[in-house]
């Protein structure tokens, strides 16, 4: 059976250890971090999303405010308030949670962000200098599995990795980060999508299969090696009998997947808390290279 990388676990350790470095902050008499949610309408899964980052704000002793927009919000109102968390001297990070209603275009709302702000690694600069190996914020969710393999001691270094899915947000970045001269990475990558043919062929041949699709219980036990290290980046509601109506899914059908891979994320609990930690841990970077935090 295949050990657990457990992303509750580690990161707690990593919210410990932000809140060790506010805490000297605060004894230093200066301001606390301070990151800044953006939520417009009322999708239930990005309200908890943005509520659960809330928490770990509290937990790690950041300020943390949420602004909250109707669905019917125009989009010279949201710039207008993006204008104003660029220019503010007490906001080092902000977040706008997407997705974002159809009269909104979502691409120039990213980039209106100020990219020493942009706490998602969103903004095309930030994911330019990614590409190109410079010192930047890394999107929350790749930084996060990045993060696991490395408290975890996975070897990457000449594996070969399949990730499932490009989206902007994880497949794509973290195609990139994984083929990068760094640990994690060194890796031989293969992006696949929607129109792979055969996934299988390439699946069953990874050292490393990283999976971000949003479809449940895709990735069957068959379809990869002994010995495979698997992460589960997909978390689909999927309805049952329970007393809640469904059971949240991963993208692995884990007990198929688990009985051969050597390391595997469970869903809930792996990559999702990193996602969160990872954010926390970009908005501490933005603090200490911001010029406001005097």
């Amino acid at each position: 059976m295949a050990e657990i990388l457990d992303g509750l676990k580690v990161s707690k350790e990593i919210k410990a250890e932000i809140k060790v470095e506010v805490d000297k902050i605060l004894e230093s008499k200066r301001r606390a971090p301070h990151l800044v949610a953006i939520l417009v309408g009322n999708n239930g899964a990005s309200k908890a999303y943005v509520n659960a980052k809330v928490k770990d704000c509290e937990e790690v002793g950041f300020q943390s405010s949420l602004v909250k927009f109707p669905s019917t919000v125009s989009e010279s109102e949201l710039l207008e308030k993006i204008d104003e968390l660029n220019k503010s001297k007490a906001v080092d990070g902000f977040i706008v949670q997407l997705p974002l209603p159809d009269q909104v275009d979502q691409e120039k709302i990213i980039n209106a962000i100020d990219p020493r702000k942009d706490v998602d690694g969103f903004h095309p600069e930030n994911f330019g200098k990614m590409a190109l190996e410079m010192d930047t914020f890394l999107p929350a969710t790749p930084f996060g599995i990045l993060t696991l393999l490395e408290r975890y001691n996975i070897e990457t270094k000449g594996k070969d990795c399949v990730i499932i899915g490009r989206s902007k947000i994880v497949g794509r970045p973290m195609s990139i980060l994984m083929g990068r001269k760094d640990f994690p990475g060194n890796s031989t990558v293969t992006l696949t999508h929607s129109y792979t043919k055969d996934i299988e062929e390439y699946t069953k041949k990874a050292d490393i299969v990283i999976t971000a699709l949003g479809d449940p219980h895709f990735l069957k036990g068959e379809m990869i090696k002994d010995g495979a290290v698997i992460v589960d980046v997909g978390i689909t509601r999927v309805d049952d009998d329970s007393p809640k109506g469904y059971y949240l899914a991963g993208d692995v059908d884990f007990d198929s997947c688990a009985a051969k891979a050597s390391w595997i994320t469970p869903v809930p609990g792996g990559v999702g808390p990193m996602t969160r930690a990872m954010l926390m841990k970009n908005t501490i970077i933005a603090y200490k290279t911001s010029v406001y935090n005097d």
